[in-house]
């Protein structure tokens, strides 16, 4: 779940059953956002002069929002959050997304990654040419994203898989995963709650992907688990881990990217003619 302006980000941990599914219609962010946040953070420090009812660490993190340079260019390029250049950078370093791709954004609110995923796949609705399409799903509301399709609901509940999948209608080329639960402060316990998180997003992905497609997902520093990592590297021909500039220096979190699906092969059936 990417990183809203002046809201403290929510969560996909567990939740409610499917809330909405709706077709998006508003406009968004063009997609062309590098990883160049430079001119945004050359003006004065803002200060939050008073807490207003705040706590300590929420007037922390409001003055590091105010002064944060991915925040003002979000705003300035018209994303819906500082996330959209996690993965325009990822993108254009292991070149994800692709025009005409069916795209699945797992944790999309506030729309970041979605706008992006849009606006690369070609799946705005006023886009001209091979034409992709842009799945998102959150727990939490989201504002429409023309050339996306939005399902509110838990991807946890059992049944989310299968409307996930009636609503993608293919095999998706790319499976996005932002998910994150509510931090605890505990460094341990969050890394064990952000890997849980991206098995369950890795387990739906194997099922689903189209053969040489891709896996992104958010982890903390210290890289994925022994289990996972052996997973994703069964399944993939090439597994990284990345830290985008526009993820906070000083944040645990980062992101691996897998490459190249190879669905695993159905056995033969064993010949039991006499």
């Amino acid at each position: 779940m990417g990183d809203a302006f002046l809201h403290e980000p929510g969560s996909l941990w567990p939740g409610t059953r499917v809330k909405e599914i709706r077709v998006a219609s508003k406009t968004g962010g063009n997609g062309s956002a590098g990883a160049d946040a430079g001119g945004a953070g050359r003006g004065l420090k803002v200060r939050v002069k008073t807490a207003r009812g705040r706590t300590v660490s929420q007037t922390r993190w409001l003055q590091r929002q105010l002064n944060d340079p991915y925040v003002a260019a979000a705003r300035r390029d018209g994303y819906r959050s500082r996330a959209a250049y996690k993965l325009a950078e990822m993108d254009d370093k292991f070149h994800l997304l692709r025009p005409g791709a069916l795209i699945l954004d797992l944790g999309a609110t506030p729309g970041g990654w979605t706008q992006i995923a849009v606006a690369r796949t070609n799946a705005d609705p006023a886009a001209t040419g091979k034409r992709g399409r842009v799945v998102a799903v959150d727990i939490n509301p989201m504002d429409s994203v023309p050339g996306s399709d939005f399902l509110l609901l838990d991807f946890l509940d059992p049944e989310a898989p299968d409307l996930v999948r009636a609503l993608l209608g293919g095999a998706p080329d790319v499976v996005l995963s932002d998910m994150a639960a509510p931090a605890t402060g505990h460094r341990p316990t969050d890394h064990l709650k952000i890997v849980a998180l991206c098995e369950i997003a890795l387990d739906f992905a194997v099922a689903v992907l189209a053969p040489g497609g891709a896996f992104v997902a958010k982890v903390l520093q210290g890289g994925t688990e022994g289990t996972l990592l052996t997973l994703l590297k069964k399944n993939f021909t090439q597994v990284r881990h990345a830290k985008p500039k526009a993820s906070r220096a000083d944040s645990a979190e980062m992101y691996v990217v897998a490459t190249g699906f190879r669905p695993a092969t159905e056995p033969e059936p064993e010949d039991t003619a006499p």
